[in-house]
């Protein structure tokens, strides 16, 4: 009796023994899979992709690239975004290929760097986010009916316009004995349509003739510019991105011939210009990084936020140039750094 009794004193302590392993097996297995769980959600957690389309490569769409993308790193580290940056090599319809080879990759959001690049994108897609930067009237280029700062639908951005009135102001402060004045720009780019046709007409109301000078491609900028060359006495230039990209075929025809430039923008001005009232490109890029990061929390709706502009604009000039035409700097202007 005494032994069946302790038989199943140890059976029962056996039995109690075995439930207190697997209380602590179970708990510790729960720990574990919890651990689990948070690391994987860690791990795995949200990369976003993005998709930049630049038109070409030269000095103001570079800086707005590098802005936009130093802005998203900053906000969101550099381990949770990954960039895709195309070149268009300033043809529209590489653009477009990039833009439908993004919408394919499904990226979270697309950066499109100059206004053919922003067309391109916006024909595209209606669903992905679109950001524009490099882009003077918006209006203007998606072809907007009474456009008042704010696109709509999957697109917004920043633009790059300076005050036009005050750019053909500094061409009579420049050059107070000019009587006309030649504006040399690619009819194929719609915003440099608009700034020269702006800049035509308050230069005709200060007295002035102004000439437009259109050149469809490289090709023929050369002949175009030496036209304009021979028969102005200054040339105005607008932010345009072929003849950013050819600064040098206009400085070699009009250095020699003691014609004058005046430039929409920096990078231009120091390739061939003496002045300009110019913008940050880098600083639009990252405002507009900026606004890409509000975009891809969830902390902004794209279809209700406005075009960004440039917070403030220096007027510049550029050392070498004026030394080699006998200009002397105006007061106020901040020389180039070379």
């Amino acid at each position: 009796m005494k032994t069946t009794k302790k038989i199943l004193a140890i059976a029962l302590a056996l039995v109690l023994l075995c439930g207190v392993f697997a209380a602590c097996s179970g708990t510790k297995d729960n720990g574990t899979n919890e651990s689990t769980v948070g690391e994987t959600t860690e791990a795995t957690g949200k990369k976003f992709k993005i998709g930049v389309i630049q038109l070409m490569e030269h000095v103001a769409l570079d800086a707005a690239t590098d802005g936009f993308k130093q802005a998203v790193i900053d906000e969101l580290g550099k381990e949770n975004v990954e960039f895709d940056v195309q070149n268009g090599q300033g043809d529209p319809q590489t653009c477009s290929t990039i833009a439908n080879q993004f919408v394919s990759n499904k990226v979270d959001l697309i950066l499109a760097n100059a206004t053919p690049a922003l067309q391109s994108a916006a024909a595209a897609t209606a669903e992905i986010p679109i950001l524009g930067t490099s882009v003077t009237e918006y209006g203007v280029a998606l072809d907007l009916k009474d456009f008042q700062g704010t696109v709509g639908g999957n697109i917004s951005g920043t633009s790059d316009l300076a005050p036009l009135d005050k750019q053909a102001e500094m061409i009579t402060e420049w050059c107070p004995d000019a009587k006309t004045v030649g504006l040399l720009y690619c009819s194929k780019e719609a915003n440099s349509q608009y700034q020269v046709d702006v800049v035509k007409a308050e230069l005709e109301k200060a007295g002035l003739t102004a000439t437009l000078y259109p050149f469809s491609d490289s090709n023929d900028l050369a002949q175009v510019c030496t036209t304009a060359a021979d028969n102005c006495d200054v040339i105005y230039v607008p932010t345009d991105n072929t003849v950013a990209e050819n600064t040098g075929i206009i400085d070699n025809i009009c250095e020699p011939k003691k014609v004058p430039v005046i430039a929409g923008e920096e990078g231009i001005c120091s390739g061939c210009g003496i002045a300009t009232l110019s913008i940050s490109y880098y600083d639009l890029g990252y405002t507009t990084g900026k606004m890409a990061v509000k975009i891809l929390k969830g902390e902004a709706d794209i279809s209700t936020m406005e075009i960004g502009y440039a917070e403030t604009q220096t007027p510049k000039y550029n050392k070498q140039n004026c030394d080699a035409l006998g200009i002397t700097p105006l007061e106020g202007y901040v020389a180039i750094e070379a």
